[in-house]
């Protein structure tokens, strides 16, 4: 098993079987993981319906309430980790990210990179059917935590995102804390700290067309004050220790050894 994309829901009835049905049908080898949040919609209900129709292709993860983000990708690692999966992907369900765009991250990621971001505002990315006032949120965000992280990705806060399981091996998840939109943030700049090469795919971005966004004012707040928490633990609180795995497996010592070498040259 090599490639696995998580995708959580809640809520997600009328995008569901049509994201499980694209990405499947790319005939890419490419297996999913739905954590369901307990949608009272019927989400799971759809996704167990397809079972039958993907073998061993389709699988789903069910949690009682809606818990944040962060914590499903985070139960989605942790059992892509235990299956074996090679390379493991973030997307969303109501198709803001296009499916297409999958392999041209795992090609990134096959190709050197350990995380793989699906850009919005690197040359060739570009935004959709988003409202002027959701743009500014956005580009404001990517610019306040460049400037307050130093880290170098242009869309720190993007949720299409690839990584190597040695990425993922290598993160105390236990240690990431963000269960909003700043989870996304916090994984990559975990990533960064722990000297993982993170490229940039530029990728269209589309606003969804069935659902509703699960944006809220407490995300944006955790967003604002997590980009400064982050900054201060870099600084003052040995921050890459705390984060740093210390159990690793031996593929992920080699790929961080092989990594050293590729940068000393």
């Amino acid at each position: 098993m090599e490639k696995v994309v998580i995708i959580p829901t809640y809520n997600e009835k009328d995008n569901i079987e049509l994201i499980i049905d694209t990405v499947i049908g790319l005939q890419q080898q490419f297996h999913v993981l739905i954590i369901d949040d307990g949608s009272p919609d019927g989400t799971a209900n759809i996704v167990r319906s397809l079972f039958a129709k993907y073998p061993g292709q389709l699988f789903m993860e069910e949690r009682k309430g809606k818990s944040g983000l962060g914590t499903a990708y985070i139960h989605g690692f942790r059992w892509a980790l235990q299956k074996g999966y090679e390379f493991i992907f973030e997307m969303d369900a109501d198709f803001s990210h296009n499916p297409a765009d999958l392999q041209r991250l795992y090609e990134a990621c096959k190709s050197g990179a350990g995380v793989a971001v699906g850009s919005r505002y690197v040359a060739g990315g570009a935004v959709e059917n988003w409202p002027t006032n959701r743009i500014v949120l956005s580009k404001g965000a990517s610019l306040y935590t460049r400037i307050i992280t130093l880290m170098p990705v242009k869309d720190p806060t993007a949720g299409f995102v690839c990584y190597r399981k040695e990425v993922l091996e290598a993160i105390n998840l236990a240690q990431i804390h963000f269960v909003g939109y700043a989870f996304q943030i916090e994984m990559k700049f975990a990533a960064w700290k722990l000297g993982f090469i993170i490229k940039e795919v530029p990728i269209t971005f589309k606003d969804r067309k069935l659902g509703e966004s699960k944006m809220n004012k407490g995300i944006i707040k955790e967003g604002v004050l997590g980009v400064l928490k982050l900054r201060w633990m870099s600084l003052f609180k040995n921050y890459r220790n705390n984060v740093k795995n210390n159990f690793l497996s031996g593929d992920t010592l080699n790929f961080q050894q092989s990594k050293a070498m590729l940068e000393r040259k």
